[in-house]
C-alpha cells in the first residue's frame, strides 16, 4: 500500500512547494500546446497573465458581502450589464455564479419557487431535450423537480412537437440550448419559447457554451439563429464567462428577463443569532478573484478583441469540420456551424479511433448515443488544426486496414453504451468515481 500523505512537522520552502506542484503536473492534459479538445479555453499567454494578476489582486476578497467590498459589487454589476446588452435584455437582471452548473441550478430553483408561489405547483416538472447539459438532471435531483426527458429530432435539435406534448399542468420550466454541447447545434429557440409562452411556462436558454461567442459570430456575419431575450418567451439565460468569455474559472452568470423573477433566486434568513443572512446564489463565500478577473477580461478585450477571437475560433472549426468530413469512414453529426461538434463512423470503431489519437497526444471527449468523438475549438487550436487532421487521417486509415488500436478507453465506453439497464451503467460510473477519489 502506498504511504498515506500526512501533514509534515515542518513546512517546505516556497521553491520546493512550487517545484513539487510542477512535477505532479507532468501527466496533465497538454492544453498549452492545443492538444486538448475540452475543459480549457486557451486564448493566449497575454490573457492568461492578465487573468492571473487580476485574480490574485482580489484573491482574498469575498463576494458574499457587497457592502464590505463595493469594488466586487461594481465588477459584478458591470459584467451583468455588458451581458444583458449582448443578449438584448434591456430589463434583464441576474447574478454571477461559480460556473454553468450553478447558473443552471439557480434557473431551475427560481422556476420551481416562482411556480410554487404564483401557481401553487407543489409537484414541479421541467421539460428537457435529451441533449441538455446534465446539470439540469443534477438540479432535478437536488431540488425535487421531475425531469421529463424528450428525445431529439433527426437533426439532433430539440423536437418542438415532442416537447409541446410533454408539457403538462405541473411544468414549471422548458429548456433549450444555444448550442447544445454534444452536437454543437442550436435548438429552435423561437419555436420553443413561443410554445412555452403559449402554455404560460417559463423558458430557459442554456447559452453556457455559446453565450459569449454567438453575439460576436452574428456581428461577423455568421448565420446565428435567434437565441436571446429578443425572442418573446425567453425568461432566463445562462452563459459561462470562463468559456468563450475567456475569464478565469469559475465564472458564469444567470440572467432573468426581470428583477422580479430574479428575486425567487435569492435566499434570505432573518432569524439567525449571527445577524441577517442573504445569499444571491448557491454559494456563501464567493471568490472575489473570479469576479474581478471576469471584469478585467471584458475590459481588456473589448468588442474588437472578442470579434478577433471569435473569427479565429469559427474559421478553425470550419477547417476541422471540412477536414474530418473528408476522411473516409467519418461523418459529422447534424449540421454544426459553431465551435463544438461531434463525429462518428458507420465503418470504424470510433472509440478505438479516439484511443489511437490519444496515443499520439490528442485528448478528445467520447460520447454515447450515438458513439462519437467530440471537439471544442479555441483560439489555441488554430496552429494545430492541420497536424491534428493529418494524424486523424493516418489513424483512421490504420484502423480501416485492420491494424489494432492502442489500449485505452474503447472497451469501457463500448460496454457502458451496450448496457440495457441505465441504472447499472450509472452504478458502474459511481464505482469508477470511488476508485478515482480513493
Amino acid at each position: 500500500m502506498p504511504k498515506t500523505p500526512r501533514l509534515t512537522s515542518q513546512g517546505m520552502s516556497h521553491q520546493d512547494v512550487l517545484a513539487k506542484m510542477r512535477e505532479l503536473r507532468a501527466d496533465d492534459a497538454n492544453w498549452r500546446e492545443g492538444r486538448t479538445w475540452s475543459l480549457v479555453y486557451n486564448a493566449g499567454e497575454d490573457i492568461r497573465r492578465l487573468l492571473a494578476e487580476a485574480y490574485t489582486e482580489f484573491m482574498s476578497e469575498n463576494g458574499l458581502s457587497p457592502l464590505a467590498f463595493p469594488s466586487l459589487r461594481t465588477f459584478e454589476s458591470e459584467v451583468l450589464a455588458i451581458a444583458a446588452e449582448l443578449f438584448q435584455g434591456e430589463t434583464a437582471a441576474g447574478t454571477m455564479t461559480s460556473g454553468g452548473t450553478e447558473s443552471i441550478l439557480m434557473a431551475v430553483k427560481t422556476a420551481r419557487d416562482f411556480a410554487r408561489a404564483e401557481k401553487g405547483i407543489t409537484a414541479p416538472e421541467m421539460v428537457l431535450p435529451a441533449s441538455v447539459h446534465p446539470a439540469f438532471q443534477k438540479a432535478a435531483h437536488y431540488f425535487d423537480v421531475k425531469p421529463i426527458n424528450v428525445p431529439l429530432a433527426a437533426d439532433f435539435r430539440a423536437d418542438v412537437a415532442a416537447m409541446r406534448a410533454a408539457v403538462g399542468p405541473n411544468t414549471v420550466l422548458v429548456v433549450g440550448s444555444a448550442p447544445a454541447y454534444p452536437h454543437g447545434v442550436v435548438d429552435p429557440i423561437t419555436e420553443l419559447a413561443a410554445m412555452a409562452q403559449e402554455k404560460g411556462v417559463l423558458f430557459h436558454v442554456d447559452a453556457c457554451l455559446g453565450g459569449f461567442l454567438l453575439p460576436f459570430a452574428r456581428k461577423l456575419g455568421h448565420d446565428v439563429p435567434p437565441f436571446d431575450f429578443a425572442v418573446p418567451g425567453v425568461t432566463s439565460m445562462s452563459a459561462d464567462l470562463h468559456k468563450y468569455g475567456y475569464a478565469a474559472k469559475g465564472a458564469s452568470l444567470v440572467l432573468y428577463r426581470s428583477a422580479e423573477l430574479r428575486r425567487y433566486q435569492f435566499f434570505t434568513y432573518a432569524d439567525w443569532c449571527g445577524g441577517i443572512y442573504a445569499s444571491p446564489s448557491m454559494a456563501g463565500t464567493r471568490p472575489g478573484g473570479a469576479i474581478a478577473a471576469a471584469w478585467a477580461i471584458l475590459k481588456y478585450l473589448g468588442e474588437e478583441g472578442y470579434l478577433k477571437l471569435a473569427g479565429t475560433v469559427l474559421d478553425t472549426a470550419r477547417t476541422l469540420r471540412e477536414g474530418i468530413a473528408a476522411v473516409p469512414g467519418l461523418k459529422l453529426l447534424g449540421e454544426p456551424k459553431l465551435s463544438v461538434f461531434a463525429f462518428s463512423s458507420d465503418t470504424l470503431d470510433i472509440y478505438a479511433l479516439g484511443d489511437a489519437m490519444e496515443a499520439r497526444g490528442w485528448k478528445l471527449d467520447r460520447q454515447m448515443g450515438p458513439p462519437a468523438l467530440h471537439l471544442m475549438v479555441t483560439p489555441a487550436h488554430a496552429k494545430v488544426a492541420e497536424p491534428f487532421l493529418a494524424d486523424l487521417r493516418e489513424c483512421a486509415a490504420s484502423l480501416a486496414s485492420g491494424a489494432p488500436a492502442p489500449e485505452g478507453s474503447a472497451a469501457m465506453y463500448g460496454m457502458l453504451g451496450a448496457m440495457p439497464d441505465r441504472r447499472e451503467a450509472a452504478d458502474f460510473i459511481r464505482q469508477f468515481m470511488d476508485a478515482i477519489y480513493e
